[in-house]
């Protein structure tokens, strides 16, 4: 059988691979690599698996012409750069057997143990994720890969082998939007869940081959800028290194330094993450120590800190407080040699082993029996909860993307426990994150021992107390400022028990009002027969459906009571409608905090877009007007408490089209400028509305730019797209006009 398309995966224009092999790695090599680490390492088990897969998978090819034996090579031959034990490696060779050939699960069983057939029908249920382009399908295949995860992390790893070697070969793969739809979930599931388990440089490949797909005229713009860079710098480089290594020697100190460059796709995301442009990032280069102990961490960082004037704000402590997937280093910024602001790090090998290779470097296959579930990892078990939570296959893998694809802060228990929750993290959130239960009672917080409002956002460092109350119950209105996943969920859960419970209400009530004016006594053993007839499982449903318009009480009361039916029903048996209606496309958005009906207006002073803060003013004869929170003119209605209305975007609705976002944009004045911004703009999907010249001279041009976008993302990306174009001076969002 031949594989699927979807298995042939890498990117145009992508950096060479980690780890390139030009031919096909031989039985013996492969034993040998990893013997080189594991001088016991199962021989055996290796060559078996070797001559297995490669007869099993015969002639088959892939869409680049090689072997497809090739591929689960290749993967066996990453996770022996990372040192895995056998069993791994054994997966790694059989992986896609009984996907893609004719051995069965029970064939793997019989011949390699219960231990390789478990790993080996974990990779190939998660396997069937590429081949899915129904998000409902591939969001159950997720699930599949977290309950996975949780029982065998070595599930995962063999999965990021893989997917690493796919996107190494994905230009080989015929059809663009195939090759995209990869790259794109390469970059928000694989990537995040590689630098969950501390496999750095894994992720940075996998995000670098995934940009160059998405985004190949931004990646090369960085990459030029940094071989420009690479090559003006290159000498201050050599001085900054020797400089910093005679300081630490002077200070007593042996190390060994190294300088580290940024990979393109972390330089894009740190440019729309600060909304700066590439001049104006500190860290693209920065500088590693690294020194045999911890004491002698804190005795290079003093020596450090002591020589060179500390740039305010950028030291952290990942050694007293390491991030969630054990890494640790110190994190510094200092005015440092030549007069350059450098970054530097400063670690243990130790800890610079596990920043490499992270989870695979406590695997220690020398270490006897180490733990193989991964529900060691909080995370980890954030994302169980969510599976439990979560009603719909899209909700989960929606949530699970918030969970992962986020920065982290660190906050403590008043215990001292210490929690990690994504930048912008709530005190809801820490409570959620404490326990489901203490999330839904939650009632009020402290925050350093200060009351404060729920939406406050969390600072690394911060001690919280969550204030509960017997009987407490989350309020809808979490929803629209939490932002962990897990949060989301428990919320979406509670409204849905809540709504249900409303919709049984008022779907008993209407089938009551209807008995009464048909003269019939009301009974429920009346309705049950019939419950099945209308694909309701109870009366309790049958209700609910009622309340929610999904079935017409009339119907239902004709069912019941043949005889009484009438020859028209009158307008007050008409189910009240208590869903909201989905916007058309091209139709207003729908705004959570006003009465339907009511007339929206978007200010222009302020133009907010669907991902914004937002607040309503009310105005006379105009309805409501919507601005951003930020928005300078909300300062003339400072003495006007009355006109505010709490207001926020909706979720799950269609977005609307023909919302503005506008720009500053300084542009250069040579040729091809303004056709360079255009494109821009259009390739990532902007329309421009309107335009206008503010100011000219003979350097640049000064533009405001109206463009039609989706939402605060899509103008975000469009931002940073243009920041990335050598035409552009800078690019800001307009406020105040």
């Amino acid at each position: 059988m031949q594989p699927p398309d979807a298995e042939t995966t890498a990117a145009h224009n992508a950096p060479p691979p980690m780890a390139a092999r030009p031919h096909l790695m031989r039985q013996y090599e492969l034993v040998e690599r990893v013997k080189a680490y594991d001088p016991d390492a199962n021989e055996d088990l290796l060559n078996r698996a070797y001559v297995f897969s490669m007869q099993a998978h015969g002639t088959q090819t892939r869409a680049s012409g090689d072997p497809y034996f090739s591929h689960p090579l290749e993967v066996a031959g990453i996770l022996t750069d990372m040192k895995m034990d056998s069993t791994t490696i054994a997966t790694a060779l059989l992986h896609d057997t009984v996907e893609d050939t004719l051995a069965s699960l029970e064939d793997i069983q019989k011949q390699f143990g219960d231990g390789v057939a478990r790993l080996v029908d974990g990779v190939t249920k998660l396997s069937r994720i590429e081949l899915q382009t129904d998000q409902a399908k591939q969001a159950e295949n997720f699930r599949k890969l977290v309950v996975a995860m949780s029982e065998d992390i070595r599930v995962l790893l063999v999965k990021l082998a893989d997917r690493l070697h796919n996107m190494r070969t994905l230009h080989y793969l015929r059809g663009a939007d195939k090759r995209k739809r990869i790259a794109r979930e390469t970059l928000e599931i694989y990537a995040p869940l590689a630098e969950r388990i501390g496999i750095e440089k894994m992720k940075d490949e996998l995000e670098d081959l995934a940009f160059a797909e998405l985004n190949a005229d931004a990646r090369n713009s960085i990459v030029a800028r940094l071989n420009f860079l690479r090559t003006e710098g290159e000498a201050i480089a050599d001085k900054v290194m020797k400089e910093l290594h005679d300081v630490l020697e002077k200070g007593g100190v042996t190390a060994v330094l190294e300088g580290r460059e940024k990979t393109p796709y972390s330089i894009w995301r740190k440019m729309q993450r600060k909304n700066v442009g590439f001049e104006q990032l500190s860290d693209i280069m920065a500088f590693r120590i690294v020194v045999e102990n911890v004491e002698q961490c804190y005795q290079a960082l003093g020596v450090i800190h002591s020589h060179y004037h500390v740039v305010p704000g950028r030291f952290k402590d990942y050694i007293s407080t390491p991030k969630p997937n054990q890494y640790q280093s110190l994190h510094t910024g200092i005015m440092g040699p030549e007069r350059q602001r450098v970054e530097i790090q400063i670690r243990t090998r130790a800890m610079h082993e596990v920043a490499e290779l992270g989870v695979a470097a406590h695997w220690g296959y020398k270490q006897g029996a180490p733990r193989t579930d991964g529900l060691q990892y909080r995370w980890l078990r954030e994302l169980l909860d969510i599976v439990e939570h979560a009603q719909r296959p899209e909700e989960f893998l929606e949530n699970t993307k918030l969970e992962l694809f986020q920065d982290q802060v660190f906050c403590f228990s008043p215990k001292g426990d210490l929690i990690a929750l994504p930048r912008g993290a709530t005190p809801v959130d820490f409570a959620y994150a404490v326990h489901s239960r203490v999330g839904d009672a939650c009632v009020g917080s402290k925050v350093n021992g200060r009351m404060v409002p729920l939406r406050t956002q969390l600072r690394n460092g911060d001690q919280v107390e969550i204030v509960t109350q017997k009987g407490g119950t989350p309020s809808p209105a979490w929803e629209r400022f939490v932002v962990t996943g897990k949060a989301k969920s428990c919320i979406r859960r509670f409204i849905r028990t809540q709504q249900r419970a409303e919709y049984v209400t008022l779907g008993k009530s209407m089938l009551e009002k209807l008995c009464k004016q048909e003269h019939v006594d009301f009974s429920e053993k009346a309705f049950e027969p019939v419950a099945k007839d209308f694909q309701s499982a109870s009366l309790e449903d049958l209700y609910a459906n009622i309340g929610a318009s999904l079935q017409p009480a009339r119907e239902i009361f004709n069912a019941a009571y043949p005889a009484h039916r009438l020859k028209a029903p009158e307008k007050t048996e008409q189910p009240v409608s208590v869903k909201a209606k989905v916007a058309k496309p091209g139709a207003p958005l729908t705004l959570n905090g006003l009465i339907p009906g009511m007339a929206v207006h978007y200010a222009r002073c302020c133009h907010p877009l669907p991902g914004d803060p937002i607040v309503g003013i009310v105005t006379t004869g105009k309805g409501v007007t919507i601005h951003t929170t930020d928005c300078e003119t909300l300062e003339s209605f400072a003495r006007a408490p009355e006109r505010w209305i709490d207001v926020g975007w909706s979720d799950g609705q269609d977005k609307s089209e023909g919302m503005i976002g506008r720009l500053d944009i300084v542009l250069v004045n040579k040729p091809n400028s303004f056709g360079a911004m255009t494109t821009v703009i259009g390739k990532n999907n902007g329309n421009i509305t309107n335009m206008k010249i503010t100011s000219r001279t003979p350097e640049f041009f000064d533009l405001l730019v109206d463009i039609e976008v989706k939402d605060t993302k899509h103008l975000t990306n469009i931002i940073a797209a243009l920041r990335a174009n050598t035409s552009i001076n800078s690019v800001e969002r307009t406020k105040g006009r």
